[in-house]
């Protein structure tokens, strides 16, 4: 399981979740907006009811090269083979359902970009060791974080911009980009420059992982 960039190099790769489902299938138009506007990179992880309910976002989102697609589950499960529940969300209770979190969404990916995901993050961003062995047999890094840049987009503006400026050579950065309500955009607007100041770049995850 991937926590940070192989590298010493002064760079910061953003992630972005997507989580869905009824109270995350927002879209964070700002955010987007800011990214596209500051040429910042960004890797997104997708879940399957967010490009449900996003369908034409999704691909216009997937047709920017400033952008790449990764896999963030069927339903937004935490990974365990024995259902252990984070954060009140019931986890996988089996192999098979760990497989088949990753894999159904893996398909709709891959069928609507032509591009098959290379990472994938669990909902909660939670795994049990079995979990991570069984993501890894179907062909994907399990990609997690060291900077907690938003909290599920509960943090203030502020919040946002403090975690962000924690960030060390390699840091992967976890955000979202499906509560627009959040002060997720306004901290990473006010981080961005500070960062550059300090010679920071962002990339994307397969800049540095393969």
């Amino acid at each position: 399981m991937v926590l940070r960039l192989p590298t010493t190099d002064r760079v910061v790769a953003l992630t972005l979740d997507a989580c869905g489902g009824r109270a995350g299938s927002g879209y964070d138009a700002e955010l987007i907006k800011t990214l596209r506007r500051e040429r910042v990179p960004a890797t997104l992880f997708i879940n399957a009811r967010w490009i449900d309910a996003n369908p034409r976002r999704f691909q216009q989102l997937a047709a920017d090269p400033l952008f790449e697609i990764a896999n963030h589950g069927t339903v937004h499960r935490p990974l365990s083979v024995t259902g252990r529940s984070v954060y009140g969300i019931a986890g996988t209770g089996s192999v098979a359902q760990v497989v088949d979190e990753v894999a159904v969404n893996q398909r709709l990916i891959t069928k609507l970009t032509g591009n098959v995901p290379a990472f994938f993050r669990s909902g909660t961003a939670y795994y049990d060791d079995v979990a991570v062995r069984a993501v890894n047999d179907l062909g994907l890094q399990v990609v997690n974080f060291n900077v907690l840049g938003d909290a599920g987009a509960s943090y203030s503006a502020t919040q946002v911009a403090d975690a962000m400026l924690s960030s060390k050579p390699g840091s992967i950065i976890l955000a979202h980009m499906n509560r627009p309500d959040g002060g997720t955009a306004e901290g990473i607007n006010v981080a961005l420059p500070k960062l550059s100041r300090r010679n920071f770049r962002f990339v994307r995850l397969s800049d540095y992982l393969r």
